[in-house]
């Protein structure tokens, strides 16, 4: 097993997983077989109770691990599935070894910080690193193992003392070590010695970088790069300077023609390994693939806007799956991003007696937008704002994709203008809980005094319903297809009391849980797109396999939809032109196919 760790200095939050996502992707357009762990040094077990406006969005795994958000960033760059114990927290490794201790198996010692935690989490990243996470189903070459905070903080002491442990049990050609820096501006002179003293604070602690990758606004200087090289004990080529990009998919480019490859080759001797010609076939493929959809990005002229209507908005990480995802599919349909985050306390009538301007703003963006977005989340803050969302785009015929409780939302509204279901009942449970008779309810196993893993979690299959092959969302998943497999993550779900009601007027549950009794998918037929999942289909979007939801969402709010689905063009799918540089033809295939190029 060969160990790439990437750990960061002088301040956090400067990029680490996306270096150590496109580290991964470099290694796997090689032929290598990649996997990844993710170390998050608080004492919380997992990301499931963090509030999403402070720490960002909790990601969730096939496995229904809630974990942290870095670990999409393995999966969207690498194309692999990963467990919660990708994600080694302090609190699952000081779980487990006081669980050890409770039950006899330290034999009456004295249970320390060195060496019981830290040989807890040597053997956890050991064991880990071999476990199959792609379609090959064999033990990965390397694992990429991200340090989250940076090298000093207290809470990640353990870690760095058993990462310095783990390196001089690997032989030397078996562990290397990216340290990932930030070099400020100072008056218009780019200043070295943060990065210097981060570096002699990573070796006081027992490691050794071997590269030192430095983050900055702009290209770093000659004369910064030969003074951090100098000072830092690394030849020149090991410095690598990482600008920021237009998009960070063009990081592993930057990092490629700065000889990422050669240098981790070198190191590693990665060249002695065995890479059969078919997956070393696949990695050239993935490059090509990688490189054509990125490089042409900023080429892009025609654009299509998107309105998301959220309530965490003070922190930019809070719906990265989703933007990621609208990404993933504005790529694939080449049209330019942007994306208007209005938030949904703001277009709600309270907010006119307040703030006028806040109000009139938001409800100008949301009636010019082109896609209207509502993303999951928890709480009756800012949802009567996400109900008059869903009404303009319904009323409006404004393409609109509802997520989790935005599908909720969605239902609500419908129950309400359509249907005429008085209030309360047209409501949802989390909102009013003074009684079980609404619209959307409470799920049996939901835990109210458990916060923690108790929602409907991970993967989980939703069937077709009979009569829905006039559905777009389902031609672009694959009319032969009778079940698809999505992610969820959610503790209320629509009231089965209302079904026959809501449908009656029209709006048509297309997809159903194995039982028939969970609603999975609704859809307006007579709507340009009027779609809501009670499943997070952001969490298996990829950059070269855009998520269909977002994919067709976008297609309908840039008019390209019938040509996307092949409803009202050709049977089987479409050739969508790149941007008119000489790239070919993307072949967006259909009807259930991985989309290929």
């Amino acid at each position: 097993m060969k160990y790439v760790l990437v750990s960061g200095g002088v301040i956090s939050g400067v990029g680490k997983g996306i270096i150590a996502s496109s580290a991964g992707l470099l290694l796997k357009t090689m032929g290598l077989k990649v996997s990844s762990i993710k170390i998050d040094p608080y004492l919380n077990v997992d990301a499931g109770t963090m509030n999403p406006r402070e720490h960002g969005e909790v990601y969730v795994l096939d496995d229904g691990g809630e974990v942290d958000l870095d670990l999409g960033n393995y999966e969207r760059y690498l194309n692999i599935t990963l467990t919660r114990e990708n994600n080694i927290t302090l609190g699952k490794i000081y779980s487990k070894v006081i669980e050890q201790e409770r039950r006899g198996d330290y034999l009456g010692k004295t249970v320390q910080v060195v060496p019981h935690i830290t040989g807890c989490i040597e053997e956890w990243i050991e064991r880990v690193a071999k476990v199959p996470v792609d379609d090959t189903a064999e033990e990965p070459d390397v694992c990429i193992i991200e340090l989250g905070g940076t090298v000093g903080d207290i809470e990640g002491m353990p870690f760095v003392e058993a990462l310095a442990e783990l390196r001089p049990n690997c032989p030397r050609d078996d562990f290397m070590q990216i340290h990932v820096s930030y070099i400020p501006v100072v008056h218009g002179e780019q200043k070295s010695k943060p990065t210097q003293m981060a570096i002699k604070a990573v070796r006081s602690a027992g490691l050794i970088p071997d590269l030192i990758a430095c983050r900055c606004e702009k290209p770093l200087e000659q004369a910064t790069i030969d003074k951090i090289a100098r000072f830092c004990q690394v030849p020149n080529q090991h410095v690598l300077a990482v600008r920021d990009m237009p998009s960070t998919y063009q990081v592993p480019i930057l990092l490629s023609e700065q000889n990422l490859v050669p240098l981790m080759t070198s190191t590693l001797q990665l060249d002695r390994l065995r890479i059969t010609p078919a997956l070393q076939q696949k990695g050239a493929y993935i490059w090509e693939t990688w490189r054509t959809l990125t490089l042409g990005l900023q080429h892009l002229h025609e654009t299509v806007e998107i309105v998301l209507v959220g309530k965490y908005l003070e922190q930019p990480d809070s719906y990265l799956s989703v933007t990621k995802s609208l990404e993933h599919a504005a790529m694939r349909c080449r049209r330019k991003l942007l994306i208007k985050y209005v938030d949904a306390e703001h277009l709600e009538p309270a907010t006119l007696q307040t703030d006028a301007a806040s109000f009139y703003k938001a409800r100008h963006d949301l009636s010019t937008a082109t896609g209207i977005l509502v993303p999951g989340g928890f709480g009756g803050r800012g949802t009567e704002g996400m109900i008059a969302a869903a009404n303009w785009a319904r009323e409006k015929k404004v393409p609109y994709l509802g997520i989790c409780l935005g599908m909720q939302v969605a239902v609500i509204e419908f129950a309400r203008s359509v249907c005429n279901v008085p209030l309360p009942q047209a409501s949802s449970f989390e909102f009013d809980a003074a009684d079980e008779d609404r619209v959307i309810v409470s799920m049996p196993e939901h835990h109210p005094g458990q916060l923690g893993g108790t929602m409907r979690l991970g993967l989980r299959s939703t069937v077709w319903q009979p009569d829905t092959a006039w559905s777009k969302l389902r031609a672009l998943y694959g009319l032969h297809n009778e079940a698809i497999n999505e992610r969820h993550r959610h503790r209320y779900e629509v009231n089965p009391a209302y079904i026959g009601q809501l449908q009656e007027k029209g709006l048509t549950f297309i997809g159903k849980d194995e039982t028939g009794v969970r609603m999975e998918v609704i859809e307006l037929r007579d709507h340009p797109w009027f779609v809501g999942v009670q499943f997070h289909p952001e969490y298996l979007s990829r950059v070269l396999e855009p998520s269909k939801p977002y994919l067709g969402f976008i297609a309908a709010a840039a008019g390209m939809l019938g040509a996307i689905t092949g409803m009202g063009g050709e049977e089987g799918g479409v050739a969508l032109k790149m941007n008119g540089h000489g790239q070919g033809l993307v072949n967006g295939l259909v009807n259930g196919d991985k989309m290929a190029f």
